[in-house]
Parts: structure tokens; sequence; C-alpha cells
């Protein structure tokens, strides 16, 4: 017997306050659409960029410059070698930053 299941996969993108950790906007899409849409959206007032990975590339790096934002994205590990401790270290920093938005006050 072959059961379907629906699944609903989408993504949330927040843009938090992090004095006060509110939320000031969110937006939900699909997970197959881009995340750069997300980043190139003007309503931010912040010159800093808090992303994962998924953010980092040349494409987004020369856009931010453009546009006079400062990237704190996270750093991936190099391809089949261990991660680098003073990446690990950045990396777990700049999670303690990202985690607000998965606990914001609602």
């Amino acid at each position: 017997m072959d059961l379907a299941i629906l699944f609903f996969d989408y993504k949330s993108h927040l843009y938090i306050d992090r004095k006060f950790e509110l939320i000031r906007r969110w937006q939900t899409t699909a997970v197959a659409a881009s995340d750069e849409p997300r980043l190139r959206d003007r309503s931010n007032t912040t010159s800093v960029v808090w992303a994962h990975t998924a953010y980092r590339s040349k494409t987004n790096a020369a856009f931010m410059e453009k546009q006079g934002l400062i990237s704190k994205g996270q750093r991936k590990k190099p391809h089949r070698q261990p991660i680098p401790q003073h990446v690990q270290r950045s990396n777990a920093g700049k999670s303690i930053i990202r985690s607000r938005a998965e606990h914001v006050r609602c």
C-alpha cells in the first residue's frame, strides 16, 4: 500500500529589531524560492546583515558592498576538510546573534 503524505515546505524570513527583540517584518516563501530577493529588500534600515551560509556568494557580496551593507554571515565548512578553528569560533559567535531571530517576543 502506498501512502501519499503532503508536506508543506516553507521558509520564514524575519526582520527583527536586535535591541528590543521584536519582529519588525515577516515573510513566508516556498522552500524552492531563492533567498536573494529578501537580501535586496531595501525596507531594512540596518547596515549589518546577519544571514546564514545560503546568502554567502560573490554576487551577494558585491551587492552588499555596493549598498554599504556589512555581511556578518556565517562561513561554510571547506569541502572534505575540517572546519578551521578560527572559522568555527567566528560562526559560533554569529550563531548567538542569529538565534535571537528564533526566540523573538511575539
